[in-house]
């Protein structure tokens, strides 16, 4: 399997970040119709592109996401296609000022399979492949717009002064020092960096934690 570092040095160059498994790209577009055409012309370019390849059309970009849905994750045929892609539409992916990011919730649990097939039933989401940097059980949105749910197994009760559901937020590795920075600015503490680059541990002034997380460090 292709390592998330050999992911990153090809993609990147292309306007593709690695983002929990998947690609993500934001091509410019000047108004809705334009949009539809740019998506029109990255679907050619991309050919048979069934459960790679999904699109999201706004007014002013279009958000291409590329990854192997069979195996919830980047493969090489994922990067040929943004290769593809990326040479097939007018405008240059970029991001402008909408970094890529992915936004997971994390439920802690002592007994996860007693507990999932509620979050299931409440939330719609389904258990297709997940990415790989999640535990196997982790939830999806079936559009793939909605965050990604995942248990962690705890081995005793949480402290009753800590949150058992916490969220991760995660972004480029050139953007994670800022969203830390703007967050601890805002009122917050650094509960732990131990595990940085993979990610960082940051609690609000009352006590609620989230996590900033990249994909570094994970190969």
């Amino acid at each position: 399997m292709t390592s998330r570092g050999e992911i990153s040095a090809i993609a990147d160059p292309l306007g593709w970040r690695l983002i929990l498994g998947v690609l993500i790209s934001h091509v410019p577009v000047a108004s809705l119709a334009d949009a539809a055409s740019t998506a029109q012309v990255a679907v050619a370019a991309a050919g048979d592109a069934d459960g790679h390849l999904s699109v999201d059309l706004l007014a002013d970009r279009v958000v291409l996401r590329l990854h192997t849905a069979a195996v919830g994750t980047v493969t090489d045929h994922d990067l040929r296609l943004a290769r593809a892609i990326s040479g097939a539409v007018r405008t240059a992916p970029g991001h402008g000022d909408a970094v890529p990011q992915n936004v997971e919730i994390a439920i802690d649990a002592l007994d996860i399979p007693l507990i999932r097939p509620f979050w299931q039933a409440v939330t719609g989401y389904v258990g297709d492949p997940g990415p790989p940097d999640l535990p196997d059980g982790a939830l999806l949105d079936p559009l793939r717009r909605g965050p990604t749910i995942w248990f962690q197994q705890m081995d005793a009760p949480r402290h009753r002064d800590r949150n058992r559901i916490h969220l991760d937020v995660d972004v480029p590795p050139e953007h994670a020092q800022a969203r830390i920075d703007a967050a601890l600015a805002a009122g917050g503490v650094m509960r732990d960096a131990g595990a940085a680059p993979a990610f960082w541990v940051l609690a609000d002034p009352e006590g609620n934690e989230a996590c900033v997380c990249t994909w570094q460090g994970r190969d």
